[in-house]
């Protein structure tokens, strides 16, 4: 019997969208799919994480974080 291999499908447990207006702006932070509160700063990614368990080592790995609509240093609204 011969095993057939599957292509890993990676999911990162920490989405962060793109940036949403106001004073000052923010990004939503999801984990494991669940909203679990707003960054206005990359620090503040790493501490929700933080908070939740989930490990960050390298923020530019796409296997532990997604950022939709620009990557880390994106903090203000695309016009």
């Amino acid at each position: 019997m011969t095993e057939s291999a599957s292509p890993r499908i990676s999911r990162p447990r920490i989405k962060v969208s793109g940036v949403y207006p106001g004073d000052p702006p923010f990004r939503i932070v999801e984990i494991d799919g669940q909203v679990v509160g707003e960054a206005r700063t990359v620090t503040d990614v790493l501490e929700v994480a933080a908070a939740f368990g989930v490990p960050v080592h390298d923020l530019d790995d796409p296997d532990t974080v997604r950022w939709v609509g620009g990557d880390k240093f994106t903090w203000t609204p695309r016009r």
